[in-house]
């Protein structure tokens, strides 16, 4: 694959895994009535607990946007990772039946692996 390409791949992804976080995290941040329905009543975490959440998506997803930050992009994706592995368990352990609604997530997980994968790409090519 060529230089291009990846360097494009890797900014389609990570812009659009970047979106999808910061969407996520914008209800937990200002813990409106959704958030709270969800995540609390629906999951049963704490409130306090919501912002919290929020806050460490939109500052994972701002460290994955800026260059450089080797190490500590590498820690935003895997806290993003865990973010999402945590979120699909919760809704899966608290359902009484499968909702087909929790495959949304690998809308999520797709295009945040295919970010992480065009960076070390674009790393062992020497571009980021």
């Amino acid at each position: 694959m060529k230089p291009k390409t990846i360097n494009t791949l890797y900014w389609v992804f990570t812009i659009l895994f970047v979106i999808l976080m910061i969407f996520a995290s914008y209800a937990s941040i200002i813990v409106n009535k959704d958030a709270i329905t969800l995540i609390h009543d629906g999951l049963g975490f704490p409130i306090y607990f919501i912002p919290f959440t929020g806050y460490a998506k939109l500052l994972g997803s701002i460290a994955i946007l800026i260059p450089g930050l080797k190490t500590i992009k590498e820690w935003a994706y895997a806290g993003l990772f865990f973010d999402l592995v945590g979120a699909t368990y919760s809704g899966l352990a608290v359902s009484p039946s499968f909702d087909p609604r929790i495959l949304g997530m690998l809308i999520w997980f797709v295009t945040g692996i295919l970010s992480y994968i065009f960076w070390k790409k674009r790393l062992k090519l020497g571009m980021a």
